[in-house]
């Protein structure tokens, strides 16, 4: 249970408080799923869609640079909720702009990078709220309730807009994403991080200062690399969907079983973490993580191609990059430790660098199937990820000094 103030109030469960990253997996749902449909079914062009999803994804990386200023300006809660609020309005605007090519992109561009700013204020927030032991536990949730969000968004507009015009479509999704925010008001807010964000705030030279020793931390500089280098990402979840045709799987089977797989194997996934974390360390279980999942990556090679293959990779791929995300989660909480004036700004760092392998490993993958088809695929995902684990392997005998 969350270790909060010493005040007779009612504060939602750990799992509840985990769950309003909804927000988060709700909006990036669309962008990956319901978007590209719905501009393909306008005539726009695969090259242009593939362009559009990627520039609206892009405050995955840079959004974070914006938290050093709002972490010492407002609450978390409070930037958490407002962004939340402006999420959910702006995915409305968006779906009633879907005909404006321009509007729309730019509404989805700062309506991301408005989900990701609250995802990151909460995340800062729930990382000085929890006891350690707590963490592993916190971070599954927050990965469970970003998954069902991605789940559910990836369904709904599409069955809403057999029976509904987008003019009421628009304000129910805009709702959906905005109202996991409601949570915020059940969880508590030490009032020394909001003493120490005002002090920052009062001098410029105090929040430089602090900003600076933020990027000098040990925590930190461990765990930079451990999150940029592919030790964990699984970014094959993302490429399958794309090559059911070498599995000789059909489009129909393809969608309805990664929708599936998405929902039920990401939550598994999630949820192993607080089993495994009572066994194994948080940082050496990342790597067991990446390690087993190569491995498996690896084991396909072995299975004919075939539509159970493809339903086994989707299964297995999906649950180690749900586990390792949430790890990854859990690691960052507990580099923010309990008295971090910018701890969503390091939340924000921390999770966005978890991003960039995903997409290179992407590009390297496609790549790959390019010279050397499914197979090839296969082989470079897994060794790449597996040299990665190796190379960083020190980084678990480096955390644990001092």
């Amino acid at each position: 249970m969350a270790e909060i103030t010493q005040q007779p109030k009612r504060y939602a469960p750990l799992w509840l408080m985990g769950m309003s990253n909804m927000t988060l997996g709700l909006f990036g749902g669309f962008l990956l799923v319901p978007l590209p449909q719905m501009l393909a079914a306008q005539g726009v062009p695969e090259g242009y869609i593939t362009a559009i999803v990627a520039a609206c994804l892009s405050p995955g990386f840079w959004g974070f640079a914006l938290g050093p200023l709002l972490d010492v300006r407002f609450s978390r809660r409070w930037y958490a909720t407002l962004f939340a609020i402006l999420a959910g309005a702006i995915m409305a605007a968006a779906i009633l702009s879907q005909h404006h090519m321009r509007t729309l992109e730019t509404l989805l561009i700062i309506g991301y990078a408005s989900a990701m700013l609250s995802s990151n204020a909460l995340g800062g927030w729930l990382g000085t709220i929890v006891r350690r032991e707590d963490e592993a536990q916190l971070s599954a949730w927050t990965q469970v309730g970003s998954y069902l969000g991605y789940a559910l968004m990836a369904v709904l507009p599409g069955e809403l807009s057999r029976v509904l015009p987008p003019s009421v479509i628009a304000p129910l999704l805009g709702t959906l994403v905005a109202l996991p925010a409601v949570i915020f008001l059940w969880m508590p807010v030490p009032l020394e991080n909001l003493t120490q964000a005002r002090r920052l705030a009062e001098s410029f030279g105090a929040f430089g200062r602090e900003l600076l020793a933020l990027f000098k931390r040990r925590e930190v500089l461990v765990a930079l690399p451990l999150f940029l280098l592919p030790t964990g990402s699984f970014a094959m979840t993302n490429n399958l969907g794309g090559i059911g045709q070498d599995f000789h799987a059909s489009p129909q089977f393809v969608s309805r079983i990664s929708a599936l797989m998405l929902m039920l194997a990401g939550a598994f996934g999630c949820l192993m973490l607080p089993l495994l974390a009572k066994k194994i360390r948080i940082l050496p279980l990342y790597f067991v993580v990446g390690i087993a999942g190569a491995l498996f990556t690896l084991s396909l090679l072995a299975l004919p191609h075939a539509p159970a293959t493809f339903a086994t990779a989707i299964l297995g791929e999906n649950i180690f990059q749900a586990l390792s995300f949430s790890t990854a989660v859990a690691i960052t909480f507990d580099t923010i430790g309990r008295n971090n004036p910018l701890a969503a700004t390091q939340f924000g760092l921390l999770t966005s660098a978890t991003a960039l392998p995903i997409s290179y490993m992407g590009a390297l993958d496609g790549w790959a199937y390019g010279h050397g088809g499914l197979r090839g695929e296969l082989r470079t995902d897994a060794l790449v990820s597996l040299a990665a684990c190796v190379a960083l392997l020190p980084l678990v005998r480096l955390m644990r000094k001092g």
